[in-house]
């Protein structure tokens, strides 16, 4: 049983035992663990500092598998909107991380996609969960 919660919008999102910079350290490498792409690492708080504004820590990853998500743009090419897969990392008003990220039931009911084609998104579900426990890697 997952601890996720979610939004009627189709945000999903996990409390993290870690810091903003250490759960994404933590993502990003059980992504590459299994061979999905990381297409890029936004730290928004760190470009927000170089701006000379203040924002809480936060960082998105931006991946991917072609194989996951090329099925999802043939059957709908708009489905490209919400891929490749997005998990921001941010911290709350009282210092907790976070992990959100589309529900990928959501996506395939944005897209009028096949149901099946939810199980492409969700595979990654478990490594944002694994990325948000205390001791797990």
């Amino acid at each position: 049983m997952s601890n996720f919660t979610a939004s009627a919008a189709g945000v999903m999102r996990i409390a993290s035992a870690h810091s903003v910079p250490e759960t994404a350290a933590r993502l990003e490498a059980l992504l590459k663990e299994r061979g999905v792409l990381i297409f890029a690492r936004l730290d928004f708080s760190g470009d927000a500092a170089r701006a000379g504004l203040e924002l809480r820590p936060e960082q998105m990853l931006i991946f991917g598998n072609p194989k996951a998500g090329t099925p999802l743009m043939q059957a709908q090419a708009l489905a490209g909107l919400d891929l490749p897969v997005k998990a921001l990392i941010y911290e709350d008003e009282t210092g907790k991380a976070w992990i959100a990220w589309n529900d990928p039931e959501y996506i395939v009911r944005r897209h009028a996609l096949p149901a099946a084609l939810a199980a492409n998104l969700a595979a990654v579900v478990p490594l944002i969960e694994r990325a948000a426990q205390p001791n797990a890697r």
